[in-house]
């Protein structure tokens, strides 16, 4: 699957984007709006999505947290002029894989959408898993824990299936921001730190006291899923 899906309403961009990727041997499609742009990725199921974030008929965040939801693993990167850290942790909270502000390089952007690519690739694929009393079909992208089902946002699921994928292993707090958000914008420790709170919350028996998520103090955190 080599598509790249271009949802970007500027015709500069948009020309410049589709000869970049398309000297790399992608096929590329052009949107201009949110909801014709999230349509395609639904109709296309492409390998990445480059996203405006400023978009007519629905903004840049809403197309992707629709993505997300409807495909946590399709890789989004996102375009703007915005420059507030606020405003790219509250993208965060979409599921955005990474964020680019313009003006930008185009080899650079198609550096990071293969990146991206291969992050989601390296992923094992899986059908059915789980630990404890949580059940996780991945497929479906459904979680349930004593038979009640659980909601995880976009980044909770991905951080999920991170640990689903290295079982048993120290995963340091750098190697998470890394891998799991992917972002090319300043973030702390302390938002992987919040987020493993939150699965802690909705997937521990005693979250005060987890045995699933655990932490290695000065290190990071290891997922034991069989206690």
């Amino acid at each position: 699957m080599n598509l790249i899906l271009v949802i970007e309403d500027d015709p500069r961009i948009q020309r410049a984007l589709q000869r970049q990727f398309a000297a790399e041997g992608y096929e590329v499609h052009v949107e201009g709006e949110g909801p014709s742009g999230l349509a395609a990725c639904k109709s296309m199921r492409p390998a990445a999505v480059v996203l405006d974030l400023m978009l007519p008929g629905l903004s840049g965040r809403s197309v992707c947290k629709e993505i997300k939801a409807w495909s946590p693993d399709t890789p989004v990167i996102v375009l703007s002029a915005v420059t507030e850290v606020a405003d790219k942790v509250l993208l965060l909270e979409t599921g955005a894989d990474d964020y680019m502000t313009k003006p930008f390089s185009p080899r650079e952007l198609l550096a990071r959408v293969q990146a991206a690519i291969r992050r989601t690739h390296r992923k094992v694929e899986a059908i059915l898993q789980g630990f404890g009393d949580v059940s996780i079909d991945l497929t479906r992208m459904e979680i349930h824990k004593s038979g009640a089902p659980v909601a995880l946002t976009a980044h909770e699921f991905k951080l999920l299936r991170y640990f689903l994928d290295n079982p048993g292993r120290v995963v340091a707090r750098d190697e998470l921001l890394n891998d799991v958000w992917g972002l090319s914008f300043h973030l702390t420790t302390r938002t992987v730190d919040n987020q493993i709170l939150k699965l802690r919350q909705k997937l521990e028996p005693d979250p005060a006291n987890p045995v699933f998520f655990r932490t290695v103090h000065g290190v990071g955190y290891k997922f034991v899923p069989g206690v």
